[in-house]
């Protein structure tokens, strides 16, 4: 079999870099301090969370070895028939023109696959090259003749690569290659298919944030590719589809703002009822050859983009790919690096014969670290809030249904064994050794053992680490969880925050505590009898996230309630208002015109300041006024030709910003110390 590329024209540069081997012995650092919060509660752990791409260029796509290493990972979620082949793909006559095909990976073989695996499938229909009458004969023959009852479907893969924006991957022959035609045909997608089975879901392709070619407008459009595409077609769709690939290790921290970012749009452009629509994950890959793919720091990195993606409500994650083949080779942390995006071995050689992978379906490190996440976050289980004070230590946390805690905790220093202690709050672990799994680095199996404690461990030079600890009391007899929280009447310092009664317990309910989450701590806002309570004291143009617990009459508490996040705006009226129009953005950076009216006193000389929200944004010029940034501050002062403002007069200003992450555009500005009204 040939070795086919990642996608049609994947546009990653890699560098081959030499990397030191690890020294023969580790050095062991201070005590990090872990915090976990069982009172701040995240997403609860979906039954599709873990999955893998499949390709129908993949001869090995539906054996049983492969099937039963995926099972044993604990994959959940199998898509088909893989990437920008998808697009290509005729699914009656197993057919890709322009593209290789191998023999057994029908869609048949494929479903023989993942039935053995468990799992279920995501399928991609042909938007590319295909209609939505193919698409529905498609559901037809799975859904009614076949009966394997797929619940999740994409319209087409990529389909913003089709050369609207420049780039062209991915197949299109429509002649309108635009975000309106897109959305267009996925209307006619959806009735087509849901016609045939109306119990099925219906995914629409959108751009990642500050991925290219987001917020990008192109030739003829409207507004960027997922603002068109939300508009005209949301009411159509069940699911967004997301795909990722950082090209660096240590970009986890975007992810929270992915995903708001995203459900920001749909709220903004489905309108409402959008908290129905889900976001997968349906391509995943750290897709760094020069710090890792397929040895341990790219697995590192997994585990940890994993767990966030997952307790920030993201539905499925799908590592990219089963099998993917040889790419470029160096030496990573003393073992061979294959530059194969593939959780297994292909087997296959360089063109030149001088390096050749192992065996086939020999598990890479990504692997184990798939493996390790269905061991520690488990489908039902609910992640919640734990940070450590060390940048190379990371952590996770899950709290299971029968009440124990499960605690993922992540070392990438390369030569240091880091000691940790953990602090819990809002759950008491059981006195002795608590059960833990182990991956380090090299390591060719996941090592159970008891040893520590539920406070202390020491974790290795690159390594995974998960805790299963008991509680140390009875869960009987606790109030029941609150329901889902909703907020209503947010202005710039309060916001009105209401909920399901929980079930009592073997008390009454005595109370319900509103708390924030700030970091891993969580901060009480207030507390109530009833179901509702009104926050008072917030900050402008701050994101919040609460729970709410129960606590009966003897002092029991509940389990936190699911999160609710809300962003508080702005005040009302003010003596100066500022509105913000981004007038060109090209994924990396914007130009930006700020319009600054003064509601109050004349004014003769002004100085307007705002900040960067991240710490990946920066002011690249400005005109119209003095700019400067000093760390995320930016401060303008007037030019002599603006500095009066009368009562109801305006300036523009405007700047150029640049982001290199997920770009959280500021929102508070102070005009002479006042905080302005926004537009």
């Amino acid at each position: 079999m040939p070795n086919v590329p990642l996608r049609a024209a994947l546009a990653v540069v890699l560098t081959l870099a030499a990397l030191q081997a690890p020294s023969a012995y580790a050095e062991e650092s201070a005590a990090v301090a872990v915090t976990v919060n069982a009172r701040a509660a995240l997403a609860t752990v979906p039954e599709t969370g873990l999955g893998t791409n499949h390709a129908i260029w993949d001869s090995n796509l539906g054996t049983n070895e492969t099937s039963d290493l995926l099972k044993a990972a604990g994959m959940k979620v199998l898509r088909y028939p893989g990437g920008s082949y998808s697009d290509i793909y005729h699914w009656a006559d197993h057919t890709a023109p322009g593209g290789y095909v191998a023999p057994n990976t029908d869609f048949d073989t494929f479903m023989g696959g993942v039935r053995r695996t468990g799992a279920q499938a995501m399928v991609t229909a042909n938007y590319g090259t295909g209609t939505a009458e193919e698409a529905a004969a498609w559901v037809r023959h799975a859904n009614i003749t076949k009966k394997y009852g797929i619940k999740y479907w994409e319209i087409g893969n990529e389909n913003y690569g089709n050369g609207h924006y420049g780039a062209a991957w991915e197949a299109d022959n429509h002649a309108d290659k635009s975000p309106n035609e897109y959305a267009r045909h996925v209307i006619a997608y959806s009735d087509a298919m849901k016609a045939v089975d109306p119990t099925i879901k219906v995914g629409a392709v959108l751009t990642t944030p500050a991925n290219w070619p987001d917020a990008i407008t192109g030739e003829g459009d409207s507004g960027s590719w997922n603002k068109t595409v939300l508009s005209a077609a949301g009411s159509k769709i069940d699911f967004v589809i997301l795909h990722w690939y950082p090209g660096a290790l240590d970009k986890t921290g975007h992810v929270p703002d992915i995903i708001q970012l995203t459900r920001d749009q749909l709220a903004k452009y489905v309108g409402p009822g959008s908290e129905r629509i889900g976001i997968a994950m349906t391509e995943f890959n750290t897709g760094s050859n020069a710090n890792g793919t397929n040895t341990q720091p790219g697995a590192l990195a997994a585990a940890d983009a994993y767990a966030t993606l997952l307790a920030g409500g993201v539905f499925t994650v799908d590592w990219w790919n089963v099998h993917n083949g040889i790419g470029t080779v160096s030496q990573v942390e003393g073992h061979t690096d294959y530059g194969d995006f593939g959780l297994l071995s292909s087997g296959g050689c360089t063109s030149d014969g001088s390096v050749c992978e192992p065996p086939l379906n020999t598990p890479f490190a990504p692997y184990y670290a798939l493996q390790m996440m269905s061991k520690f976050a488990r489908p039902g289980d609910r992640f919640i809030r734990a940070a450590t004070d060390e940048p190379a230590v990371s952590v996770h946390a899950a709290r299971r249904p029968n009440g124990d805690l499960a605690v993922l905790l992540i070392n990438t220093a390369s030569g240091t064994s880091h000691p940790v202690e953990i602090d819990y709050s809002g759950f008491s672990p059981a006195s002795g050794a608590p059960t833990v799994l182990t991956h380090t680095n090299g390591a060719t199996t996941i090592t159970t053992s008891s040893s520590g404690s539920a406070t202390a461990q020491t974790l290795p030079p690159l390594s995974l680490t998960t805790l299963v600890l008991r509680p140390s009391g009875s869960q009987t007899g606790r109030p029941g969880t609150p329901g889902q929280p909703s907020v209503s009447a947010v202005t710039d310092t309060t916001a009105t925050i209401t909920w399901p009664a929980a079930k009592p317990g073997s008390r009454p309910i005595a109370k319900y505590e509103i708390n924030r989450q700030h970091g891993a701590i969580s901060e009480q806002l207030g507390e109530t009898t009833g179901t509702g309570f009104t926050v008072a004291n917030l900050k402008p143009g701050t994101r919040y996230t609460v729970n709410v617990i129960a606590r009966d009459a003897g002092g029991a508490q509940s389990e936190p309630s699911p999160p609710l996040t809300f962003t508080t705006g702005t005040p009302a009226t003010s003596s100066c208002s500022v509105k913000l129009t981004i007038q060109t953005d090209w994924a990396s950076g914007y130009v930006a015109a700020i319009d600054l009216t003064n509601n109050g006193a004349p004014i003769n000389g002004w100085t307007l300041n705002f900040g960067w929200p991240r710490s990946w944004q920066s002011l690249g010029s400005g005109w119209s006024g003095v700019w400067t940034q000093e760390g995320s501050a930016v401060k303008v002062v007037n030019e002599a030709g603006n500095a009066s403002l009368a009562t109801g007069a305006s300036t523009t200003i405007g700047y150029v910003g640049n982001y290199s992450g997920p770009n959280v555009l500021p929102s508070v500005f102070t005009l002479n110390g006042t905080v302005c009204s926004s537009q």
